[in-house]
């Protein structure tokens, strides 16, 4: 028996680290590495020791005869990667490993002061970062965040309905009570506190603060009512404070959704599940119950170019092909649709396509009433929004039919990605909406670091944010041994006392365990994972209510 990595692979490569026979690839180490949708298991070379199983953060891997369902289809995928490579020789000994010597490149000599260190966004990035820091370093870490909780976009971010994926929030989680650590949640630099004063306090800071904006897709009407993005739908879902319950509106028939990346993916499915199976997860309340009143009925995914260039990965699209009581179909009036999806070499993305019904669809025809589905249409671009109070239909093009074809819908959703913003005091590069630096070091800021998106655009999934962090962390500490960072002016008591005086709403980790009781607490009330509190008043609340009365 084998082991395979199934949908939910995060590509961190926990298990590539624990692996004794070096059967799982690509590796950090390897040219392929963070350009694969996922890592593979060697099916020729595993020796079933469940070592990978155990360390991954997400439960992805499982063994190959256990696969059911949906997730058989791994073992193949699994076996497929390696059908045309030669792994590298596995060894006799689980104990010692023939790929490469062990390298200590992110450390401080022995005699190194520890270095005071401001860590702001407690996503993934955030905290592969100050998990680098902490295991390989004496260095004091201060987690900082706007929101009043921790875990950025694995807790807003993720859809509810891939719980395996929110699991990397736990691991992250066992950092936030380190003693070397320290939590300022619900503080906002910029706001609260600026990048001048952040840095006379700690040695270096390593901003993570990802890219909250949305791209705009630039036609007539798209700022009619019923017209949201992607980042506002994702948000409403999984009850991030600063999105209200009323922030999306479901309607009963269509929605259209530009864009066929995996966020448009998630937004899709989440909309047509039944809502019954969203029950048993951590959607928001709200959303819930505004899914069980307005059934949507039918999602069409908008993709610009054609289905060999879709941006989704092969795994979420192969959740997609089995989702319960969900029929997934290709609009397949654009002859080039089919052409490429027939002539798709086996594993080509087109390819997973094969065997999924297609149909020239009938678009004046309102979406059945007795059925749900999720409707792929390629070389079609919106270009108006149409309708008077609401959105009531978007006009896309169509081969052939200058004036387009007009989409009857009650939401347009547009999906075309994230972007950074500028934050007050760091140099900020508008084209790409990043900002500037040199393996992660920020361009002419002395003692600045980036991570994750805002250093390297909204690309990757949470274990690209490894490597990441792994660079930044590793110029960081070259930069103290060259004794190339400032040295802070202010204490550590200094710093609360400032944040203190700031912000209304700090939490700090007696505030964050106490949110985590309730919202698990209230889960348990319902047979929920937990229920999330959703708004700032109520999560500042909460953490006041439940903290100890002594000082941190």
């Amino acid at each position: 028996m084998t082991y395979a990595i199934t949908q939910t692979c995060c590509n961190d490569a926990t298990c590539v680290a624990v692996c004794p026979v070096n059967c799982i690839h690509p590796t950090p180490e390897e040219p392929d590495f963070g350009t694969t949708e996922m890592l593979y298991i060697d099916p020729g070379s595993c020796i079933d020791c469940g070592a990978c199983a155990d360390a991954c953060p997400v439960d992805a891997i499982f063994p190959a005869d256990r696969l059911t369902g949906r997730l058989r289809e791994y073992e193949a995928v699994n076996a497929e990667y390696y059908a045309d490579r030669t792994s590298p020789p596995a060894v006799a000994s689980p104990t010692f490993h023939s790929w490469g010597e062990p390298a200590f490149r992110r450390s401080l000599p022995s005699d190194f002061a520890p270095l005071r260190i401001a860590v702001v966004g407690t996503g993934p990035a955030g905290m592969y970062a100050a998990e680098d820091l902490l295991l390989h370093t004496n260095a004091e870490v201060t987690l900082i965040d706007r929101l009043p909780v921790a875990g950025g976009l694995v807790r807003y971010g993720v859809a509810p309905d891939h719980p395996a994926t929110k699991g990397a929030g736990e691991t992250f989680a066992r950092f936030h009570a380190h003693p070397r650590v320290r939590l300022r949640l619900g503080v906002e630099i910029g706001r609260d506190v600026t990048v001048e004063e952040l840095a006379a306090h700690h040695d270096a800071v390593v901003y993570a603060v990802g890219a909250p904006a949305d791209r705009r897709l630039g036609i007539p009407g798209e700022d009619l009512p019923g017209s949201v993005s992607a980042t506002s739908v994702v948000s409403w879902y999984n009850a991030h404070p600063e999105t209200g319950p009323d922030a999306v509106d479901p309607p009963a028939g269509r929605v259209v959704v530009v864009g066929n990346g995996n966020v448009a993916l998630d937004v899709a499915r989440v909309l047509v599940t039944d809502p019954g199976s969203l029950a048993a997860t951590d959607i928001a309340d709200h959303a819930l119950a505004a899914l069980r009143g307005t059934r949507v009925r039918e999602v069409v995914l908008l993709g610009r170019r054609g289905p060999e260039h879709a941006a989704y990965t092969s795994s979420e699209l192969l959740a997609l092909k089995h989702l319960p009581g969900v029929e997934l179909l290709v609009d397949d009036r654009d002859p080039r649709t089919g052409e490429t999806i027939d002539t798709a070499a086996p594993g080509d993305k087109a390819a997973l396509l094969r065997d999924v019904p297609r149909e020239t669809v009938d678009w004046t025809r309102e979406p059945a009433p007795d059925r749900r589905r999720i409707v792929l249409r390629f070389h079609s671009a919106p270009v108006e929004a149409i309708g008077a109070e609401r959105v009531r239909a978007v006009r896309v093009t169509e081969e052939g039919s200058p004036a387009g074809t007009e989409i009857g819908a009650g939401l347009l959703v547009r999906a075309i990605g994230y972007r950074g913003i500028r934050l007050t005091g760091l140099p900020f590069d508008e084209a790409g909406g990043t900002v500037p630096h040199e393996a992660g070091r920020v361009t002419g800021l002395p003692g600045g670091y980036v991570v994750g998106w805002i250093k390297r655009g909204p690309t990757g999934g949470i274990g690209a944010n490894r490597a990441c962090a792994e660079e930044t962390v590793g110029t960081l500490l070259a930069d103290a041994v060259a004794g190339a960072l400032p040295s802070p002016t202010g204490t550590p008591q200094a710093f609360r006392k400032l944040v203190r005086s700031r912000s209304t709403g700090l939490v700090d980790a007696r505030g964050l365990a106490a949110i985590d009781r309730t919202e698990r607490a209230r889960g348990r009330e319902t047979g929920r994972p937990r229920v999330k509190l959703a708004t700032v008043p109520e999560l500042v609340a909460v953490a006041r209510a439940g903290r100890w009365r002594r000082p941190v």
